[in-house]
């Protein structure tokens, strides 16, 4: 059960997420993509919300401004926040548009709400859950994909509800957060999703 729950802060980290509601989104969006365009778009997402923002983290851990990969310290948050609120724009800047990939441009419009609301809220020294923020995101652009393009994807929706709670307990084991900054990362990441949604619905 312990390496179940450790497990769980890993696999379900929040730099994987939007790779992972983009690929999602390619699987269930019932229009057609050229291959190639999406193998394209996911590695051009990859590296700029997972590799970047792991060297930038081994950077600033070698600066000693970062003690782990998890950012528990609240002051630690402040440039990794900003640096990746800087690449989410570029996501929305160079890789995507709202006219072909409306769903996904606006999932990743709300990441980025959700990221500045977060660094709005480490300068008033809150941490909120990153792990919550990013799950929530996600659970909202599914369902809104699955209300939008009439998809059942209740077994999906249903795993996701699942890896929240493991992610949730995990983080309340290991003394990561408070519930009550999970319950903030939660809602920052389900309100800045749900602000955006009725762009695109």
């Amino acid at each position: 059960m312990r390496f179940l729950l450790k497990s769980a802060s890993f696999i379900f980290h929040p730099l994987w997420l939007p790779l992972a509601g983009s690929f999602l989104y390619f699987i269930f969006t019932p229009r057609f993509f050229p291959e190639g365009v999406v193998q394209a778009k996911l590695l051009a997402i990859a590296i700029l919300t997972i590799f970047i923002p792991i060297v930038f983290y081994f950077l600033l851990k070698n600066l000693g401004k970062a003690q782990s990969v998890f950012l528990v310290d609240v002051n630690e948050r402040k440039w990794p926040l900003i640096f990746y609120a800087i690449l989410i724009t570029m996501v929305l800047n160079q890789i995507l548009n709202a006219y072909n990939y409306a769903a996904l441009y606006y999932y990743f419009t709300g990441i980025l709400f959700a990221t500045i609301l977060a660094f709005v809220l480490v300068v008033f020294q809150l941490k909120a859950s990153l792990h919550m923020m990013g799950l929530g995101g996600l659970l909202v652009f599914l369902i809104g994909i699955s209300l939008n393009f009439k998809i059942d994807l209740t077994y999906t929706i249903s795993f996701l509800i699942l890896a929240l709670g493991l992610t949730a307990s995990s983080r309340i084991y290991y003394k990561a957060h408070s519930i009550n900054e999970l319950v903030l990362g939660l809602a920052c990441g389900m309100i800045t999703q749900v602000l955006v949604l009725n762009l695109w619905l």
